[in-house]
C-alpha cells in the first residue's frame, strides 16, 4: 500500500512508516490546500527532493489544485503544483494529483507539464477521462464510486482499461458504502473494489489481481 504526505511533517512520517513496514511505500509532497494557505516556499522543493531519494518513496504528491475550501491566492497552489511536477519528471517518479473544484485549471497545468506518469488520485473529473487515457495517465478510484447518485463517475469507471485502473481509500476520508460516514481505513478498499467489479461486470478476484499488477507497475515495486 501507499501512504501519502500532505506536507513536510506528514511526508517524513510516511517515509518512517515505509521504513518500518515492508508492505508500505511512501509518497512525499505538499497538498494544494496547504500550499494555498501561504505555507509554500519555493525552497520546499529541496526537502521534497531529499525525501524523494529514499528507496521507499515511489512518487511525488499529492500535488494539484483545490478550490473547494477557499479560492487561493493566484500563484500559491499553481506554483507548488508546477514545481512538484517538474521534480517528478526530473526524478523519473509518478506525480500523484489531487484536484477538487479545479478541473479545468488542473488540466491546463498538467498539459503544460507534459507528464505521462500521472496518477489522478481520488478521480473526480470524468469529463476529462478520455483525455486522461489518451495521455497515458492512471485513474485511481476511491469511495465516492460507491455512492449511488455519483452516476458520472460510476459510468466512467466502466470505461477505464483494467491496466490503467487503481483502487484506493483516501483514508481517513470518503469511506465507501456500506461504511459511509465512518472514519475510513485501508481495509475498506475491499468495498470499493467490489463495487467497481460489479459496475464493470468483472470478477472481483480478477479485478483485484489486475489493479495490484497496475499498482506494481506504476509505483515500481
Amino acid at each position: 500500500m501507499v501512504t501519502i504526505g500532505c506536507g513536510r511533517v506528514q511526508s517524513e512520517q510516511a517515509v518512517a512508516l515505509a521504513e518500518a513496514h515492508p508492505e508500505v511505500y511512501a509518497v512525499v509532497g505538499v497538498h494544494p490546500v496547504d500550499a494555498g494557505r501561504g505555507n509554500w516556499r519555493d525552497s520546499d522543493i529541496d526537502w521534497i527532493r531529499d525525501l524523494a531519494r529514499h528507496d521507499r518513496v515511489v512518487a511525488i504528491g499529492e500535488a494539484g489544485l483545490d478550490y473547494f475550501h477557499e479560492r487561493p491566492t493566484p500563484e500559491d497552489q499553481p506554483r507548488a503544483f508546477r514545481a512538484q511536477g517538474a521534480l517528478a519528471a526530473d526524478l523519473g517518479l509518478p506525480l500523484v494529483v489531487h484536484t477538487r473544484d479545479a478541473a479545468d485549471d488542473t488540466m491546463v497545468i498538467l498539459r503544460d507539464l507534459g507528464l505521462r506518469d500521472v496518477v489522478l488520485h481520488c478521480f473526480s473529473i470524468p469529463q476529462y477521462l478520455d483525455e486522461a487515457l489518451e495521455r497515458g495517465w492512471t485513474i485511481s478510484i476511491a469511495g465516492p464510486v460507491t455512492f449511488p447518485r455519483n452516476t458520472e463517475l460510476r459510468d466512467a469507471v466502466t470505461r477505464v482499461p483494467a491496466g490503467r485502473l487503481l483502487v484506493e481509500t483516501d483514508a481517513p476520508y470518503l469511506a465507501p458504502v456500506p461504511m459511509r460516514g465512518k472514519r475510513n481505513q485501508p481495509a475498506y478498499v475491499a468495498h470499493t473494489l467490489a463495487c467497481i467489479a460489479h459496475l464493470r461486470g468483472d470478477d472481483v478476484a480478477d479485478l483485484d489481481r489486475a489493479t495490484s499488477v497496475t499498482a506494481a507497475r506504476v509505483f515500481g515495486w
